[in-house]
């Protein structure tokens, strides 16, 4: 299939941290449990993925593969649980497998997807080649090189690397990036068509509710809000309390007008995973609500999980350039959103260093930055509201208008701050 026949028949805000992970462990590891096809005695399964990983390793301390198990399951406990403490123990693990055996495939795509996930993606794509240098007829390397080939703005190149990941694995792992990258690319049809497949490619019930609950994402940006719903409460059948489901309903209880029903949701899902972007949403709905002290403590919690990330090795990304923008100093977050780009010159970074230029009062240079992160057409509506206000800002009336038109119809994905500048924009 070429890559102009994949955008046209099988034709996802990133924290596509979160997808990293996610895909990395739905993709599948080795053939059998480590310990075992290390020789070791792995003895029964206890049930507890981590415990059995620490198990396998005192049965096969030797195993450069069952230390990248170990470190697969820190990740997945961190994917669980929001604490990205794992995230160093995860790194002591990889880094002992590597030491064991440094082409260990294995150990190499889980410390590509750790940095990742810490957004270190010239690491990433480092590792990923090695990978599949290493296996070139397995599809896991595809899946790293392609979402720092993604994040780091070669969108041709992660076009041609999904292209040969669809070839080798039809999947639910290469499906979802199919989608991914055509809705960057603002194809929200083909998007939508392809993370069909990819609910439909089955997994675990976690896969299935985070493929679905993407969909229902896709949904939402295209204003079907019941198609959402259906998609998110299908997720939460999958996994309850699923907290990215739950975050999404609360995103359409918000285009409802249901504040408080937002709040409630918004509070079971960073009760169970305390995701920055999740705690500010929730910050934004108690303010919109006139909660002025619990929007202040949830402003505070998201600020003290970013903090966290940054104390265990996370690089900051544009959502952390647009917590600062939107919450914090917009020149400090200038300044970030410079050293963000040039360590990851995507269309989500230039957007972000877009609206905080904007914010700072620079609406021309903001224009312009928002102009790149509309390079390959995407129709985010976060994007489009950016665009429009610098446009607005910078006296280019008939641009903002296109552009508001853009966020209007996908306004149930906008938080009630973002939402609110809509209509006083367009005036």
């Amino acid at each position: 299939m070429s890559k102009t026949a994949l955008s046209r028949l099988l034709a996802p805000l990133a924290v596509f941290g979160a997808v990293l992970v996610a895909m990395a462990a739905l993709n599948g590891g080795a053939a059998s449990p480590p310990a075992l096809s290390a020789g070791g005695d792995l003895g029964r399964p206890s049930g507890d993925p981590l415990r059995d990983a620490q198990a396998a390793v005192r049965a096969a301390p030797a195993s450069a593969t069952v230390y990248a198990g170990l470190g697969d399951a820190y990740l997945s406990r961190a994917r669980e649980s929001g604490d990205p403490g794992f995230y160093s123990r995860a790194e002591r693990a990889f880094d002992v497998a590597l030491r064991r055996d440094q082409r260990d495939v294995a150990g190499l795509v889980g410390a590509g997807t750790l940095a990742g996930l810490r957004h270190d993606f010239g690491t990433q794509l480092r590792l990923g080649k090695a990978a599949l240098k290493a296996a070139p007829e397995l599809a896991r390397p595809l899946t790293v090189i392609a979402d720092a080939q993604i994040e780091l703005g070669r969108y041709d190149e992660a076009g041609q690397t999904i292209q040969r990941l669809v070839d080798l694995k039809p999947a639910l792992a290469s499906y979802a990036r199919v989608s991914y990258f055509r809705e960057l690319h603002g194809d929200v049809d083909g998007a939508l068509a392809a993370m069909r497949l990819a609910v439909s490619a089955g997994g675990s019930p976690e896969g299935t509710a985070y493929v679905q609950t993407l969909l229902g994402d896709l949904e939402r940006a295209r204003g079907r809000t019941r198609a959402a719903r259906d998609d998110y409460r299908f997720a939460l059948r999958e996994v309850p309390s699923y907290p990215q489901a739950l975050t999404g309903l609360a995103r359409l209880d918000v285009a409802g007008g249901d504040l408080k029903s937002a709040a409630a949701r918004l509070r079971r899902a960073t009760d169970r995973l305390p995701l920055p972007s999740s705690l500010t949403l929730l910050a934004e709905v108690e303010r919109a609500a006139g909660h002025l002290r619990a929007a202040r403590a949830d402003l505070a919690a998201a600020r003290v999980q970013h903090a966290l990330l940054g104390k265990n090795g996370t690089r900051p990304d544009a959502e952390a350039v647009l917590f600062e923008a939107n919450h914090g100093s917009p020149a400090r977050a200038v300044r970030l959103g410079r050293r963000v780009w040039q360590a990851a010159p995507s269309i989500r970074s230039a957007d972000a260093l877009g609206w905080a230029l904007t914010r700072a009062g620079h609406a021309r240079a903001g224009m312009e930055w928002t102009r790149r992160a509309l390079r390959t057409g995407s129709r985010d509506p976060v994007f489009r509201l950016h665009a429009g206000l610098a446009a607005r800002d910078a006296g280019r009336v008939r641009e903002a208008a296109r552009h508001f038109a853009f966020a209007l119809r996908g306004r149930a994905a906008l938080s009630p701050a973002a939402a609110a500048l809509i209509p006083g924009a367009a005036r």
